[in-house]
């Protein structure tokens, strides 16, 4: 079965460049075993596939997904002052002037999702598995793995970022705005993922729990969390951040009560997420295309 599953993934990644749109429809059936609709698109999951190949070509939505270029974007839209400290931006591994950089830190690859090297203990890194694993990264062409375009054209890069912890030295706590139109609806919460048991909720833009089974069972379980120091400005940004997209998720980090910006998504989990259910339904209803 591991060897079936296996040749599927690359048949349809070698298939991709040729036939992105056979490749994304594939990869929904596979998902959700049934067939995509992009003439009359009605969930969320169904929408941003629609997106895939009607928006995301657009060269804004290459420098949003560039986790480089998203930053004058960010500056540009008067909330520069919430960007993660930088320390710097690399064509190859070769170029990290790794004694140069702080005991902590965090590597990215600039034109994809999961290209990250988190490091706790500079002393503990081996550098030369580190350089090999970033320059596999960087030899991947990451929108054609689920048909993500945003990231085609993005000149591939490293970046170094400070590394962002909580008073406990662990994860701080991260929010995803869904915007549509323009607009924040729904904020995704994900809480103690430095226990290794995250908690996610729906809140609206009014601290309001969204009908949605794992927020409600939550809820019901008396495990609310209070609006935090910092969601307003998080709301604010993100209203700033989301004009110029039919769909966007705009992510942020609260540390100590302080905003810091993740990134914007255009395609949450590649428009293949099976663990939405109701939110699926919920959020379709408001991405109009």
């Amino acid at each position: 079965m591991k060897m079936i599953k296996h040749t599927v993934k690359s048949a349809l990644k070698a298939s991709a460049n040729f036939s992105p749109e056979f490749c994304a429809r594939a990869h929904y059936y596979i998902k959700f075993k049934r067939k995509l609709n992009l003439t009359n698109p009605s969930n969320f999951n169904e929408k941003i596939q629609w997106l895939k190949f009607n928006e995301l070509n657009s060269d804004i939505y290459t420098v949003c997904a560039d986790k480089v270029k998203v930053r004058e974007y960010v500056a540009a839209k008067g909330c520069g002052d919430i960007l993660n400290e930088l320390y710097g931006v690399y064509d190859t591994p070769q170029a990290i002037d790794y004694d140069a950089l702080p005991e902590k830190f965090a590597l990215k690859c600039n034109h994809g999702a999961g290209y990250n090297i988190i490091c706790s203990d500079k002393s503990q890194l081996d550098i030369d598995k580190t350089n090999r694993q970033l320059n596999k990264w960087l030899k991947e062409d990451f929108s054609t793995l689920f048909i993500e375009p945003q990231y085609k054209k993005i000149a591939r890069k490293i970046l170094c970022e400070k590394y962002i912890e909580n008073e406990r030295g662990g994860f701080p706590d991260d929010y995803k705005f869904y915007c549509f139109n323009g607009k924040p609806y729904a904020v995704m919460v994900c809480i103690g993922r430095e226990k290794g048991t995250p908690k996610f909720y729906y809140f609206d833009m009014n601290w309001q729990p969204l009908p949605f089974e794992d927020t409600l069972e939550l809820i019901g379980g008396n495990q609310t969390p209070p609006m935090p120091d910092g969601f307003e400005k998080m709301k604010a940004c993100a209203m700033k951040l989301a004009t110029d997209f039919k769909f966007v998720r705009a992510d942020f980090y609260l540390l100590n009560g302080r905003v810091i910006f993740g990134e914007l998504t255009f395609t949450p989990s590649a428009g293949l997420d099976v663990t939405l259910q109701e939110a699926d339904a919920i959020l379709g209803r408001q991405l109009q295309l």
